[in-house]
């Protein structure tokens, strides 16, 4: 873990309890006078602490010092994911956020089945744990679209991941995409995209939509 998230690292003071205190004392036994890193994943800043205090049931901490260091991908790529079982974009949202994604917006999509629910709550925690063991230093942002169409409208410049002879390669700069669910797009929405904007994968194999969106997100980011 390369740094811990608290809410309020750039006070003067912290206190840290529960599972944050669990972590320091039993999980990497530290002592009165070692240094933590630690940030809020908001102002880009990283925070250096001194504990100056340790017990049973908590630790204190003393800011020593606060520096911008930014961690972060090189271009910005914010996906348009049509829904699928939450199981499966929880398995994949950690690389995801690895590789530096800024942004997923969760489309409901003519064939994402209405029944699967975003838990945002729980994305935001396991975006948080990758975050700290990654050294990423903003948070992914996560938003819902009610449909494809409402989507395009605010992100007119989409481009669509479907069935295409326009390959996407590592030279593409791609700012936003969208990738379909289990059974692809429905002949509606890819109407939505201009023939141009629709780009396809240089592979003979039919992928699953987490596999797509890892795939998507390595070339262009990596």
């Amino acid at each position: 873990m390369l740094y811990l998230y608290h809410k309020e690292a750039g006070n003067p003071q912290l206190t840290l309890h529960g599972d944050e205190h669990r972590y320091i004392f039993k999980v990497r036994r530290h002592k009165v006078e070692d240094t933590l890193y630690i940030r809020n994943l908001e102002d880009g800043l990283l925070h250096r602490y001194l504990i100056s205090y340790i017990d049973k049931r908590a630790v204190n901490l003393e800011l020593q010092e606060s520096q911008t260091l930014e961690i972060k991908a090189k271009v910005p790529l914010h996906i348009g994911w049509c829904v699928i079982d939450p199981k499966n974009i929880e398995k994949v949202l950690p690389s995801l956020n690895e590789m530096g994604v800024e942004k997923i917006t969760f489309i409901y999509c003519k064939r994402s089945q209405k029944s699967f629910k975003v838990d945002f709550k729980r994305l935001e925690k396991i975006l948080l744990n990758s975050s700290q063991q990654s050294g990423r230093s903003e948070m992914m942002q996560l938003e819902m679209a009610e449909d494809l169409e409402s989507f395009v409208n605010v992100n007119p410049e989409s481009k669509m991941l479907n069935f295409s002879e326009n390959k996407l390669g590592p030279q593409d700069h791609i700012a936003t995409i969208v990738i379909g669910c289990e059974g692809g797009f429905h002949e509606g929405e890819v109407a939505l995209f201009k023939p141009e904007n629709i780009i396809g994968l240089d592979t003979p194999l039919v992928l699953k939509s987490e596999s797509a969106v890892c795939a998507v997100a390595s070339k262009l980011l990596l």
